[in-house]
């Protein structure tokens, strides 16, 4: 059983031919509106994609915007635990999607903010705790140190990047970053491989866009290549990757297996718009598996970008 501790936010979302300059005004496509947020989105990922028993530790303001929300947490069976802000609005995100499926994303993040230690639950029959870093840092690192004490794998994403608090980074199991957060928590970055190496974390895994991942499991390294698909929106791969990832490993796979789940995922959710309404369930994930090959000059392209050859 997974617990999610994190953001909601209702997403608002532009598609445009591009993203634009500071400064510039670009002719939008088409608007539209969907549920989002990091902790969110991977919730749903950690339940529909993955197939788990999440619940998920949430805030929302007392206004319309939650609705979506909750609608669409229910909806892929989460069990929620809300903590209800009256004088904060709920988190929105701006999204402009451009016509290569890129993005660009500003959060407000609203009653998100509300968050506090004290409102964290019982742990008790909690296998993982799985959070971001939209919420506070205090509850994020007082969160962190409580699942350490009672034996809980505490898995953080830590995005958006900021710069982590030894403290926190000593009470995680799993870390998950991309290479721009990788290199704000690494004072000399250099190869993927070094700069995995100097994290004081257990398990390290980094997300490399259309290349792949690569993880570091203790002094292990393990790489996986991305799937290609014709994506149309990357909003909520990250969080897919997170979410399939932690559910694989709340089953017991093997850190690999896991990669190659949260990677099949992640491909699936680019196929379609939108963070939460991509995610794909557990079935077409497997369906799409089992489809797959992985070229073994993919994987030696992988293992020279990361500085494994």
């Amino acid at each position: 059983m997974i617990l999610v501790v994190g953001s909601a936010n209702l997403d608002f979302v532009v598609r445009a031919p591009h993203i634009p300059a500071p400064g510039e005004t670009v002719l939008g496509q088409t608007f539209a509106t969907y549920p989002g947020g990091k902790g969110a989105n991977q919730a749903v990922a950690c339940a529909r994609a993955g197939g788990a028993d999440t619940h998920m530790l949430v805030a929302l303001g007392q206004d319309s915007h939650a609705e979506p929300l909750l609608a669409s947490l229910n909806a892929a069976n989460v069990q929620v635990k809300c903590v209800l802000s009256p004088d904060l609005s709920t988190g929105c995100a701006f999204i402009c999607v451009a016509d290569n499926a890129e993005n660009a994303i500003t959060v407000a993040p609203g009653a998100n903010l509300s968050l506090m230690p004290e409102h964290l639950p019982d742990l008790n029959g909690y296998s993982h705790l799985l959070m971001q870093l939209e919420t506070p840092l205090p509850a994020v690192s007082a969160y962190a140190l409580a699942a350490r004490q009672q034996g809980v794998k505490v898995v953080l994403n830590a995005a958006p990047a900021q710069c982590l608090p030894p403290e926190l980074l000593a009470a995680v199991d799993v870390l998950v970053v991309n290479e721009g957060e990788l290199a704000t928590l690494v004072p000399h970055p250099m190869s993927l491989v070094t700069n995995l190496a100097q994290l004081p974390v257990p398990c390290v895994v980094v997300t490399l866009g259309q290349r792949g991942c690569m993880a570091r499991l203790g002094n292990n390294f393990f790489v996986q290549a991305a799937y290609p698909v014709a994506a149309v929106d990357t909003t909520g791969a990250g969080d897919t990757f997170c979410g399939v990832l932690v559910a694989a490993m709340d089953r017991g796979e093997p850190l690999a297996v896991a990669m190659r789940h949260a990677s099949a995922a992640a491909a699936l959710a680019c196929t379609m718009p939108g963070a939460q309404s991509s995610i794909p369930n557990a079935t077409d994930v497997q369906a799409f598996l089992a489809a797959q090959e992985t070229s073994d000059t993919a994987l030696d392209t992988l293992r020279a970008y990361c500085g494994l050859s």
